[in-house]
C-alpha cells in the first residue's frame, strides 16, 4: 500500500489521506529520524553544521511535512477514525521529542559545534538555531537525572493527550447542542442574513424551521441581534457551559483535565529549576521576568478601567432610559450594546456587513500587500484540497520570485474547529539545489454564503481575517533558510502577535477600506458617512474591550504563577479574585469561561496568554512610524518587511524592533489607538 504521507510530495495529498495511513507514517519517519541520529553520532567524531544539522533538519522537515496535514485535518474535518489515528500518534510524537531533548550525546555534539572555531564562521541565523537549540535541551531536562528525565517524560507524554482531550471535548459539545425554532416571531431582532442562515444550517440537517448551533457565527447573531431576552440566556448559558461539570454531557467535562494540566506544568518547571510554569514560559519570550509581565498588565489596567466603569454606567444608564432594563445581564450586553451604537452613532453592523462581501475583502486584503510590499498573490487551481470551500492561493514579490504559498479555509461548519488561526504547512528550507517555499494554512469561521449571495463579514471577521493574514505573512515571506528559526520558528511567542495585530489597521483608514470594501449588489464604495460612523464608534465601550483581555491575561498568568500542590489550581477562585479587580461585569455563577479557553489549555499560549497586550504595544508602536510616514509608504513598508516578516526567529525581536523603529516600544501608541488617556 502506498502511503501519501511518506511521498514527501511538495504539497499534502489531502483527498488521499486515509485514517490507517496515519500511524504507519508517523512510526516510519520518526523511526528514520532516529537511526539518522545515531548513524551521524558514530559517524563523526568533530561535528560540523553540514555532517549533523543539516541532515538533522531534514529528517525533522520529513516528520513535520507529515504530521501537519494530519494535525490540521483534525482541526478542520474532524472524525472518529480521523481522531483516533491523530491520537495514537501523540504518545509516539511526544516520546521521540523528549528522547531527542534529553539526548546527551545530541547535547553534546551541538555544544562542541558551538565552541568550535567554525562557528564564528556560520551565518547569525545558523548560530541563534544553535544557540536556541542548546537552551531546548535545557528546558527538556538534558541535565536531569535517570529518574526525573523518566518522570519529565511521562509529563510530556501526558499533557499532550490533556491538551488533545480538552479540545476534542470542547468540539463535541459545541456540535451538540441545538435548537430548532419553528417560529420565525420567536427570532424577531436577527437580521435576514442571519436569518437566512438558521433557515440553511436546518436544510442540511434535514429539519424544517430555524436551527441555532453553537457554531460563532450563529452565537453572535443571537446574542447580538435577538429581543427575546430568555432566548439569549438560553444560548449564552449552553455557550459558556460547554465541557463543564454544568454541560449537557459529563463525558465532555474538561475539569479534570484542567487541574491535572496546571499541577503537571508546575511539576514540569520545578523538575527544570524553575520556581512555576510562569517562570518556564518567559524563558523563551521577552519578557524578561514575571514581575515584569503582572506590572505591565496591571498598569495597563489601572489606566483603561476608568473608562470601563464609564463605558458600563453608560450602558447601562442607556438600557433603563431607552428599553426599561433595571438590571443588565451577561447576555444583554451585547444585545443593548448593539441598540446603543445604533443610538449613539446611527450605525448598524448589519448596514456595514453589506459593504464587505467576501470575495471583494480578500482581494482587497491582497491589494492593500501589494501596496505595502509589492506582493503579487493569485489562486491557483487543480490543489488538492480537504474540503470544497477551502481555496488555495501563491505570492509571488515585486521582482516575481515566489515566496510563499497558503490555503484558506473561511467558514464556519460542523467538525470545524472553532476561532482563526494561522498554521504551518511547510517551513522554509534550504534544500540541496533549491529552496522549500514556505506554505501556510488560514482558517476562519466566518457565517457561511447563504442563498446566491456571497458571505458579508462583519466589520470584526474583517479584522480577524487581516490578522491572521499578517501571521501568514511572516511564515511566508521569511527569507531565512534554516528550519529552526525561519518563517515564525523561534520568534519569541510574546512578540509572534506583532505582524498580525499590525496588519489590522489598514481596515480602519481610508484608504485601506477603499480598497477591501462595495457593497455586495451595486459595488459602490462605502460612503462617506458610514465611515465616519465607523471612525467614531472604533474605541466604543474600548475600555471594557481592555479590561476583557487583561482579565483573561491575568487569570492565566497568576493561575500559573501562584499554583501550589497543596491547594490545587483553584481555577475559579482566581479567576473571580482576578475579576474582582480589573472587571467591571461579573459573569453568573454558573459561567465556566475556563473550560472553553483553549488558548492557555490546549493552544501553546500557557502563561502567554499576556502576548496579546503585550504584542499590541510593539504594533501600535510600529505602525504609528506608517502614521507619521503614510500608510503606503514604500520606504516604511521595505523597512519593515526586511526587519520583521523576512527575519523570523533569526535575532532577538526586541533587536529587530529597534532596527524598524528606532528605539525601543512606547505604550502610548496603543493607549491612543484604544481612546485611552495615557
Amino acid at each position: 500500500m502506498t502511503n501519501p504521507l511518506l511521498e514527501n510530495n511538495e504539497l499534502p495529498l489531502f483527498s488521499q489521506i486515509k485514517p490507517e495511513h496515519i500511524e504507519p507514517a508517523i512510526v516510519q519517519l520518526l523511526s528514520d529520524a532516529q537511526s539518522c541520529v545515531e548513524k551521524l553520532l558514530a559517524e563523526n567524531k568533530i561535528y560540523s553544521w553540514d555532517n549533523l544539522i543539516a541532515p538533522l533538519d531534514e529528517a525533522e522537515n520529513r516528520i513535520n511535512k507529515a504530521w501537519s496535514p494530519v494535525s490540521h485535518m483534525n482541526s478542520v474535518v474532524n472524525n472518529d477514525e480521523l481522531r483516533d489515528a491523530y491520537n495514537a500518534c501523540l504518545p509516539k510524537l511526544s516520546a521521540y521529542s523528549t528522547e531527542m531533548g534529553q539526548h546527551e550525546g545530541l547535547f553534546n555534539a551541538y555544544l562542541s559545534i558551538a565552541d568550535s572555531a567554525a562557528y564564528v564562521k556560520l551565518e547569525p541565523a545558523q548560530q541563534k538555531v544553535i544557540q536556541n537549540s542548546l537552551r531546548s535541551f535545557r528546558l527538556s531536562g538534558v541535565d536531569l537525572d535517570d529518574a526525573k528525565k523518566a518522570r519529565y517524560k511521562e509529563i510530556s507524554l501526558e499533557l499532550s493527550q490533556l491538551s488533545s482531550k480538552y479540545e476534542e471535548n470542547l468540539l463535541d459539545a459545541t456540535n451538540a447542542w441545538q435548537k430548532l425554532i419553528s417560529k420565525k416571531s420567536e427570532l424577531a431582532g436577527l437580521p435576514e442574513s442571519a436569518l437566512q442562515q438558521a433557515k440553511q444550517t436546518a436544510e442540511q440537517a434535514g429539519k424544517k424551521g430555524w436551527l441555532l448551533t453553537l457554531q460563532f457565527p450563529s452565537y453572535i447573531a443571537v446574542m447580538t441581534y435577538a429581543d427575546d431576552r430568555q432566548l439569549r440566556a438560553d444560548m449564552y448559558k449552553a455557550f459558556s457551559t460547554r465541557a463543564s461539570e454544568l454541560g449537557a454531557n459529563s463525558d465532555w467535562d474538561n475539569s479534570e483535565i484542567m487541574e491535572k494540566t496546571i499541577a503537571l506544568r508546575h511539576e514540569k518547571a520545578q523538575l527544570l529549576g524553575f520556581n512555576n510554569y510562569a517562570e518556564l514560559s518567559l524563558a523563551t519570550k521577552m519578557a524578561d521576568s514575571t514581575q515584569q509581565v503582572t506590572d505591565f498588565l496591571e498598569e495597563l489596567a489601572e489606566k483603561s478601567l476608568p473608562q470601563a466603569h464609564k463605558d458600563l454606567f453608560e450602558l447601562t444608564e442607556f438600557a433603563k432610559q431607552q428599553y426599561g432594563i433595571t438590571k443588565l445581564y451577561t447576555w444583554d450586553t451585547g444585545y443593548y450594546s448593539e441598540k446603543m451604537r445604533q443610538h449613539a452613532y446611527d450605525l448598524s453592523q448589519e448596514e456595514v456587513r453589506q459593504y464587505f462581501p467576501a470575495p471583494r475583502v480578500l482581494q482587497g486584503l491582497f491589494d492593500v500587500v501589494e501596496k505595502l510590499y509589492g506582493l503579487n498573490i493569485n489562486e491557483v487551481e487543480g490543489v488538492d484540497l480537504w474540503h470544497k470551500d477551502v481555496r488555495f492561493f501563491q505570492i509571488k514579490d515585486r521582482l516575481g520570485e515566489l515566496r510563499g504559498k497558503f490555503y484558506i479555509d473561511l467558514y464556519a461548519r460542523p467538525k470545524k474547529r472553532g476561532g482563526a488561526w494561522m498554521d504551518d504547512c511547510v517551513g522554509r528550507k534550504k534544500m540541496a539545489d533549491n529552496i522549500q517555499i514556505p506554505v501556510a494554512y488560514l482558517t476562519c469561521n466566518f457565517t457561511p454564503p447563504a442563498g446566491n449571495d456571497p458571505a458579508l463579514l462583519t466589520h470584526d471577521e474583517v479584522l480577524t481575517l487581516f490578522h491572521e493574514f499578517g501571521h501568514g505573512l511572516q511564515h511566508m515571506l521569511t527569507k531565512v533558510d534554516y528550519l529552526g528559526v525561519s518563517c515564525i520558528n523561534g520568534v519569541e511567542w510574546d512578540a509572534v502577535e506583532l505582524p498580525s495585530q499590525f496588519m489590522e489597521n489598514w481596515c480602519w483608514e481610508k484608504e485601506g477600506l477603499a480598497l477591501i470594501s462595495g457593497h455586495y449588489k451595486s459595488g459602490d464604495a462605502l460612503p462617506e458617512s458610514l465611515f465616519n460612523k465607523m471612525l467614531a464608534a472604533k474605541n466604543f465601550q474600548a475600555g471594557m474591550v481592555m479590561v476583557r483581555q487583561l482579565e483573561f491575561s491575568l487569570f492565566d498568568f497568576k493561575m500559573h504563577q501562584d499554583y501550589t500542590p497543596e491547594q490545587g489550581a483553584k481555577i475559579y477562585e482566581r479567576l473571580n479574585t482576578i475579576r474582582e479587580k480589573v472587571s467591571v461585569m461579573l459573569p453568573p455563577d454558573f459561567n465556566r469561561f475556563a473550560h472553553g479557553f483553549s488558548h492557555i489549555f490546549a493552544g501553546g499560549y500557557a502563561a502567554g496568554y499576556y502576548s496579546y497586550k503585550w504584542a499590541e504595544v510593539l504594533s501600535s508602536d510600529a505602525y504609528s512610524l506608517f502614521e507619521e510616514n503614510g500608510i503606503f509608504d514604500q520606504k516604511t513598508g521595505d523597512a519593515f518587511l526586511t526587519h520583521i516578516l523576512e527575519t523570523g526567529g533569526s535575532a532577538d525581536a526586541m533587536e529587530l524592533f529597534v532596527k524598524f523603529r528606532g528605539r525601543e516600544p512606547k505604550i502610548d501608541a496603543l493607549l491612543r489607538h484604544s481612546g485611552i488617556a495615557a
